[in-house]
């Protein structure tokens, strides 16, 4: 098994919708993610509040509703690790449409 480290990066900055899920990351076929850190980005001029959401074999919140304040970020992970399988996605949601930057550090196995 080959472990590769990786970082997904999303621009919210540029044409999302407020309230919009904001796709990472998908997880391939024939490999297993481990995701290491997420930190999210405000990028507007007022506070927002952003949502982490796991599309597995069910779809759940990993944060719901963080407030942000303007120009600063929040490090979702803290520490902990999620595990992604096949087929599995990870989504950020900003309730203020171009707001809300993300980089996921992740580790894949395959």
């Amino acid at each position: 098994m080959a472990n590769t480290f990786k970082n997904k990066v999303y621009n919210g900055s540029l044409s999302t919708s407020a309230s919009a899920e904001m796709l990472v990351y998908t997880t391939p076929s024939s490999t297993t993610t481990v995701v290491i850190g997420l930190t999210l980005a405000n990028t507007s001029s007022s506070q927002i509040t952003a949502s982490v959401k796991l599309h597995a074999t069910e779809s759940v919140f990993l944060a719901k509703d963080i407030p942000i304040p303007s120009g600063s970020s929040f490090e979702y992970m803290a520490g902990n690790k999620v595990i992604m399988e096949a087929g599995h996605t990870l989504a950020v949601i900003s309730n203020t449409a171009n707001s809300l930057d993300t980089v996921a550090s992740i580790m894949e196995i395959t």
